[in-house]
């Protein structure tokens, strides 16, 4: 079937070859229409003006941009002879079955296609060659399809970038919402003023508004130390080395609690015992200490002390009782000397220059000792300072001095009539006194004392501070390192 403006068809040789893809014989010529618009409709998809992928066959020459990369049904061979005619906008497509290729396909686009030994007419019919297959698809051309890539990577970074800047500001937002701040917690709810019975903080809330800060002023210097409220129209008793200084002319003051303070005068004092008492003035409805039993102590019971060490008053250090029935000498005028020598309660709770005459109490907040002394080794000239070895006079040889001051103002000091030295096997009697206790009970200079009621003698100072714990009128059982036993009815002396 031909048309008046065509060639005549040229017989199909089926022994012939299909030209190879990209490659034109020598003769061949292109020729074509200019290339169609890109925004013009494509002829294979209706008039849309879209612009596809473009699958170019190799050879074929110039293809229009508005190719797209969906390859139209390829008529067999024997399905007829294709229409070439012109590639404008607006034919139509022949009717299915015609055999017939659409105005504009990538075999028939106007421009000659080389044929085998001639040259091609410009326009014409021309036979598809026998199991003829599309040319793989041509890079994209130059035009609306680099729009697209231009536009669908402009997508990517912007998504790209929300992505990077949305997940920096989830992962930043989980890591404050993970973590966890001290300041945002709520404030505690304020705990009860009532502490636990028998705590530190009990024993403390019972004492310290009985215990006072003492300041002495003398013509030579200053000094200060502690002090406790035995009636409430302020009698205190403290040590008589805090206070000795105003005994021959100077002031005592007395710090309170609160801030408040009154002048003092001294009541009296045991300087053999290290006690005294001293009374302040205009003072009235004092708080009062509660004084116990320092005969009931245990070793490894839990004590307190509270005093003004280096001038800090109202300081609380806790402890135990290291120890009971130790002989220490204390005072300032008589160190070394059984002038002064007390049977302390040793504790490691610390006492401190400023802590003498302050209370040592037991965990019921009664007071059993009076801190008096610490031990301080290689002490250069210097302050002392707390080692954790403290001494205390008990309470039961103290309150029978602190009686006799308050009522008499003389104390009286409990005595055996004898002098005495350490030796290997105890206490060994170097002088008797005439008319005393132990002459009237038998013993003579040269016996030597291992036993004083039912503690051991192993020292001088060991003796003196067991019969200083005992009250004058007592009755003890002396033995000797003879193994001789005498009963002495021990002495009171009126001092100070």
């Amino acid at each position: 079937m031909t048309e008046s403006n065509q060639p005549a068809q040229q017989p199909e040789q089926p022994n012939s070859a299909p030209p190879i893809a990209g490659q034109t014989d020598s003769g061949a010529r292109e020729q074509g229409p200019p290339q169609p618009d890109p925004g013009q409709p494509d002829p294979l998809q209706g008039g849309s003006g879209q612009a596809g992928a473009s699958d170019v066959p190799h050879g074929l020459g110039s293809v229009p941009a508005s190719f797209t990369s969906a390859q139209p049904q390829v008529p067999s061979p024997d399905a007829g002879q294709a229409q070439l005619g012109g590639s404008g906008p607006g034919q139509q497509l022949p009717p299915p079955g015609s055999g017939q290729l659409p105005p504009g396909h990538p075999l028939g686009l106007g421009a000659p296609t080389a044929q085998f030994g001639a040259e091609p007419p410009s326009t014409g019919q021309y036979y598809l060659p026998p199991g003829y297959q599309p040319p793989p698809a041509a890079p994209q051309p130059k035009g609306r399809g680099k729009v697209v890539a231009g536009v669908a990577a402009l997508v990517l970074l912007v998504g790209g970038l929300s992505g990077g800047i949305g997940g920096y500001l989830g992962y930043n937002f989980a890591n404050e919402s993970s973590s966890v701040s001290s300041l945002d917690s709520p404030r505690p709810a304020s705990q009860a003023s009532n502490a636990p019975a028998g705590s530190v903080e009990d024993v403390a809330n019972k004492m310290l508004p009985s215990v006072v800060q003492i300041q002495v002023t003398t013509r030579t210097g200053a000094g200060e130390g502690s002090g406790f409220i035995i009636s409430s129209n302020g009698q205190i008793v403290t040590n008589n080395h805090v206070i000795e200084g105003a005994a021959a002319g100077g002031d005592i003051k007395v710090v309170f609690q609160d801030g408040k303070t009154a002048s003092a005068k001294i009541l009296g004092r045991d300087p053999s015992s290290d006690i005294a008492v001293i009374q302040a003035d205009g003072v009235s409805g004092l708080p009062v200490v509660q004084l116990g039993n320092s005969g009931d102590l245990k070793i490894g019971q839990g004590v307190v002390a509270i005093g003004s060490p280096f001038e800090l008053s109202g300081t609380v250090t806790s402890g135990i009782v290291s120890s009971v029935n130790r002989p220490v000498s204390a005072g300032s005028d008589a160190r070394n000397s059984q002038a002064t020598v007390l049977n302390a309660i040793q504790t490691d709770a610390a006492i401190n220059p400023g802590n003498s005459g302050g209370p040592l109490v037991n965990m019921q907040g009664q007071v059993v000792g009076i801190n008096s002394a610490i031990y301080s080794p290689n002490q250069q000239g210097g302050q002392a300072g707390s080692v954790g070895i403290g001494f205390a006079i008990p309470m039961d040889q103290a309150r029978r001095t602190i009686d006799e001051i308050v009522k008499t103002g003389k104390p009286k000091q409990t005595v055996l009539g004898v002098k005495v030295e350490s030796t290997e096997q105890g206490a060994k009697i170097t002088e008797i006194t005439p008319g005393g206790a132990a002459e009237k009970a038998g013993l003579k200079a040269g016996d030597v004392i291992t036993k004083f009621g039912d503690r051991r003698i192993d020292e001088s100072d060991t003796l003196v501070a067991a019969v200083r714990s005992k009250a004058p009128g007592d009755k003890v059982t002396v033995t000797l390192s003879d193994n001789r036993t005498v009963e002495a009815t021990l002495d009171g002396v009126e001092v100070g």
